[in-house]
């Protein structure tokens, strides 16, 4: 087999595929002792990272192993939930030398690099770090099979479960640039009317009102929702709705915080503070600076919070704005042993998550189709990736070959920017550039 370095990678346009989109090449330019395979996968019924390591065992240890010499690591660790016993046992045997299996607990959010590098390694990423601090690299299963298979081909499909609200709960395999809505009719289409389409998961996704968006390399999943389900009504919710609610209703109980997985880490952020942003002037104080350290992950607004309040966008809204005036906390405080006096005693099960989100009714399967879903008609998106949007590099009526590339980042001081290139997913002819997508029809 071919040679994989971090040229390859990068040539490939390999990104993380677990939903972030971080080029994986520049990654894989670090140096580190531990590379950690990220197939914890925790956003509800969301199934295209198990289903791959159960279809494609040997073509994900390969890409982990690969990436273990690429940074210089002398151990690898897959990280999986105990509960895909299946799975853990299928894996077992075919484990190659310094690499070994660690079992996790079903919790949300065990998938948070954060997370899971102290569960797997008890290891603290530092506020305001990056795995690579405590020197670990951490790479999600489709982004070790792609990087596996980086010297052979680019990165021109994607897995991706479809589940809720449809007939056939499914994790397809579709060239990269396809429609959301052909992926749901492959599944059987909506079984409800308007069906609402999370992309991403219920917890961390978006609410994607336009059905023809595009798939792309961080594409993880879309879960169909009715009008009236808790997830969507509280995604339609504007900022003002927001502060007017939580003015009136937040009580200080402090669950948020209690149970937020970076505060459980010992980072200096605490949602219940933030809270009391809304009705006081505590721009300048600390609770509002520490939400800097925010992860996202929403669990303080779809789980802990008794009143249904919506912590998590206050905390981003000041995130969004201490980014935009260029205000940083430099050397916050920092209790990295919180995490072992409390995190393991505070996270949030899966099964009661599902529960409160009324998630139960949908079937919690996604059986891969190896198959690959037809297209006559694809979008390839300039930006699939953190980052530059790519440049085009072909034009107008110019036939194409699948996997040729279509889209480069840009060259700045003579080095390109920080992203990957994108490339056809099928053969065919160039119709359109517009709108930051190179359109590609057979």
């Amino acid at each position: 087999m071919p040679t994989v370095s971090v040229q390859t990678v990068a040539e490939a346009g390999v990104v993380g595929a677990g939903g972030a989109g971080f080029p994986t090449h520049v990654k894989l330019a670090g140096r580190a002792d531990t590379v950690i395979l990220n197939a914890a996968e925790c956003e509800p019924l969301l199934h295209k990272d198990k289903e791959i390591l159960r279809h494609f065992p040997e073509a994900v240890l390969d890409g982990l192993a690969r990436a273990m010499h690429l940074v210089g690591a002398e151990r690898g660790v897959v990280g999986i939930k105990g509960k895909y016993e299946d799975v853990i046992e299928q894996l077992r045997p075919k484990l190659p030398a310094r690499i070994d299996l660690v079992p996790l607990v079903d919790a949300y959010p065990s998938g948070d690099e954060f997370i899971l590098v102290y569960d797997v390694l008890g290891r603290v990423i530092p506020p305001g770090g990056i795995p690579l601090h405590v020197g670990v690299v951490v790479i999600n299963v489709e982004t070790a099979m792609n990087v596996a298979v980086s010297a052979d081909r680019p990165v021109t499909e994607k897995y991706l479960t479809i589940a809720g609200a449809v007939p056939e709960p499914v994790t397809l395999r579709v060239p990269i640039g396809v429609t959301l809505a052909e992926c749901v009719h492959a599944a059987g289409g909506a079984t409800v009317e308007p069906g609402n389409y999370m992309v991403g998961g219920v917890m961390m996704g978006y609410l994607e009102e336009d059905h023809d968006a595009l798939v792309d390399k961080t594409t993880g999943g879309v879960i169909i929702l009715p009008d009236d389900h808790v997830v969507v009504r509280r995604r339609r919710q504007d900022w003002q709705q927001i502060v007017r609610i939580g003015r009136s209703a937040c009580d200080q109980c402090s669950f948020c915080t209690e149970l937020c997985p970076r505060w459980l880490l010992g980072h200096p952020i605490e949602p219940h503070k933030a809270m009391r942003s809304l009705e006081f002037n505590l721009v300048g104080e600390a609770n509002v600076v520490g939400t800097s350290f925010c992860c996202e992950c929403n669990l303080c607004s779809l789980y802990s919070c008794p009143e249904d309040l919506d912590p998590k966008n206050v905390c981003t809204q000041n995130k969004r704005r201490l980014a935009s005036e260029g205000r940083r906390w430099e050397n916050p405080p920092f209790d990295p042993g919180r995490a072992d006096r409390h995190l393991r005693n505070r996270k949030a099960p899966t099964s009661r998550l599902m529960q409160k989100l009324g998630l139960k009714q949908f079937r919690n399967v996604g059986p891969l189709r190896e198959e690959l879903l037809p297209a006559v008609r694809v979008g390839i998106k300039l930006k699939q990736h953190i980052g530059a949007p790519c440049q085009p590099v072909v034009r107008v009526g110019e036939k194409v070959t699948q996997g040729q590339v279509v889209g480069r980042p840009p060259i700045n001081d003579g080095k390109p920017a920080l992203g990957a290139p994108v490339h056809a997913s099928i053969d065919g002819t160039v119709t359109a550039i517009e709108d930051g997508v190179v359109w590609i029809e057979r």
